[in-house]
């Protein structure tokens, strides 16, 4: 009994979601100052009634036609005043029409459908961009696609069918039962009632039953297609620890599970459509035997058994298509419900309603009594004040794990500090638009991410706007513009999936070149140079040297030799600064920072 009751309250709780989908969809059917959209929604709903009163219609006409063959039709032939020949006419004339308002429909309401799409998956890429640092670390990439795309489909199927086949449906059948009920007589009526009555109830139920099933295919399918993008993205990775078989085996067993599943669905389906069959062809028989009984007692005519042929058929139609809508709708409902709960998902970095454009006047940046933590119970920062004077190069050290990169995440606000302040020019940040903020920082971090497309967007990238001339001058700056020469495609050369056809150092000094177009008077290099050789990291030193003239510089640094000249050095242990000062210094001092170089400067002599 409880794991009905629990059936029960899942299924409840289904349909409450699903009315919810339903009442976020309506919103692009018939938005708010958009006239445009609301006249065609309305004529595409006119030509839909009118295609299914000539539907409805048509059987009539066969009739006429059947009886005007018959010797005793001749008469109601003439009445009508169309033979035979003329009334087969009027008939495909009429199937036509149908068929031809239905296609006009589609023709009215694509560009409807179409912007709804459009508009729906714009407003859940932007929202995705939005969404915290948090969040997208804790998600996998492929299966935020697969969600994102299964989502938009099932607002196109559910905009077209919800609209267009569940309520022309309902109105088509009442129609027939109208027909059915005023031409023949109320048993009829009753057979046909009681035939759609079982096959929704039965449609319903399986339809229910198998939507539970295709809901784990699409965990197993977005499984593995997780599993699969993860490791092509890590594709060195698993050469070089030679695990393509590792890797296969995962996916796998992931795509073994959508296997099981996917059995079972189509199983279920076998039986759903197995069981249609039986309920129409039985309400069909039922019905046609009355007729042939009514035809052989003379009370109807051939005509009135082939016009209830044709209405039985054209009932078993559209109700056997009840069974794939229905199906799809409840499946888009979900799909459509993990989209709607990803556009549901909170932003917890946001701009303030009064919130101005950050001024930089000379990009002085202070942290003031900062604390931060991920994780409420683990604190990374605690306490941390710091001025970094405008012009002024500070290079933060320490141990992994001592919170040198959290304070770069903090400064562009991936995340608010738990207290404390980050002042920009005295502006708190959490004061500014977080456009503005970003506008005004240039990061350069230790493994540079490339778009897969060309070296010209990749640079271009800092400033779209930027002419032609103003990209190849940061691509000289960055000491990378004869390189690009050199290659094939020159500036247009494809650099491949996150720029793996480069090198370390070429993948650099485009992202140098990037930031160079970008211009910002704040720079953050956060270890940009710790992946690289010794040789290419003293060449790129000198072009991030260069770049950071004139400009608010705060590198973190793993590499103590690549920070010696830094105008200030700040030592960070376990999320508090223990020491500060010049190199000189704080070498003179003997303590933490010491200790540091003089174990890197042993490390180097062993490498030696």
């Amino acid at each position: 009994m409880r794991g009905l009751e629990k059936t029960d309250a899942n299924l409840s709780d289904a349909r409450v979601q699903g009315w919810n989908v339903i009442r976020r969809v309506v919103p692009y059917l018939w938005p708010e100052g958009q006239t445009w959209v609301k006249r065609r929604v309305v004529i595409a709903l006119a030509v839909l009634l009118l295609s299914k009163v000539i539907a409805v219609g048509t059987p009539v006409l066969y009739k006429q036609a059947v009886d005007a063959l018959a010797p005793e039709g001749a008469d109601a032939a003439t009445v009508l005043g169309l033979g035979a020949v003329g009334l087969t006419l009027a008939y495909g004339l009429a199937r036509l029409m149908s068929v031809g308002f239905q296609q006009l429909r589609d023709v009215v309401f694509t560009r409807v459908g179409q912007r709804a799409l459009r508009q729906l998956a714009l407003e859940t890429f932007t929202h995705i961009h939005r969404l915290s640092m948090r969040y997208h670390i804790t998600r996998k990439t492929g299966g935020l696609s697969r969600i994102i795309e299964r989502g938009v489909k099932g607002v196109d199927f559910l905009l077209r069918f919800l609209l267009f086949s569940m309520g022309p449906l309902v109105l088509e059948l009442l129609m027939i039962s109208v027909v059915l009920f005023f031409l023949f007589d109320v048993w009829y009526l009753a057979v046909v009632v009681l035939t759609i009555a079982l096959y929704v109830w039965f449609t319903f139920k399986v339809t229910e039953w198998r939507v539970r099933i295709r809901k784990e295919m699409n965990d197993q399918d977005t499984d593995a297609n997780q599993k699969a993008v993860d490791s092509l993205l890590n594709f060195e990775t698993v050469k070089y620890f030679g695990a393509e078989r590792w890797e296969a085996d995962r996916y796998d067993v992931a795509m073994g599970n959508y296997e099981n599943a996917a059995i079972r669905t189509n199983y279920s389906l076998a039986f759903l459509n197995f069981g249609q069959s039986v309920l129409i062809t039985g309400g069909l028989v039922v019905v046609m035997v009355m007729a042939a009984v009514g035809v052989q007692r003379g009370e109807l005519t051939v005509g009135d058994f082939v016009m209830v042929n044709a209405y039985m058929i054209q009932i078993t139609m559209p109700l056997n298509f009840l069974g794939t809508v229905y199906r799809e709708i409840r499946q888009s409902l979900i799909d459509m419900g993990d989209m709607f709960d990803l556009l549901g998902q909170p932003e917890e970095v946001t701009d303030k309603p009064d919130a101005k454009p950050l001024k930089v006047n000379g990009g002085r940046v202070a942290l003031q009594d900062v604390s931060f933590g991920y994780d409420a119970a683990r604190p990374i920062l605690k306490g941390v004040s710091l001025a970094v004077a405008p012009g002024q190069t500070v290079a933060i050290v320490g141990s992994s794990g001592s919170g040198k990169s959290t304070i770069g995440r903090l400064l562009f606000r991936f995340y608010d500090v738990s207290g404390g302040a980050l002042l920009i020019d005295g502006q708190d940040v959490r004061d500014v638009t977080q456009e503005s903020l970003h506008a005004q920082i240039g990061v350069v971090p230790q493994d540079t991410v490339l778009f897969n497309d060309t070296v010209h967007y990749n640079i271009a990238y800092g400033r779209p706007t930027a002419s032609e001339d103003e990209i190849i001058a940061a691509a000289k700056a960055a000491k990378i513009h004869e390189f690009i020469m050199s290659l094939p495609d020159g500036y247009q050369t494809t650099v491949g999936e996150r720029g793996l056809k480069l090198s370390g150092g070429e993948k650099q000094r485009v992202g140098i070149a990037r930031t160079l177009l970008k211009n910002p008077p704040i720079l953050l290099l956060d270890e940009a140079t710790s992946a690289l050789d010794t040789d290419t990291e003293r060449e790129i030193q000198a072009e991030l040297k260069a770049m950071g003239e004139g400009r608010t510089v705060i590198t973190i640094a793993h590499r103590l030799s690549t920070i010696a000249d830094a105008d200030l050095i700040v030592v960070l242990e376990n999320g508090v600064i223990v020491e500060e000062g010049r190199h000189e210094d704080l070498l003179a001092a003997e303590g933490r920072y010491a200790h540091l170089w003089n174990r890197q400067s042993e490390e180097e002599e062993v490498v030696v």
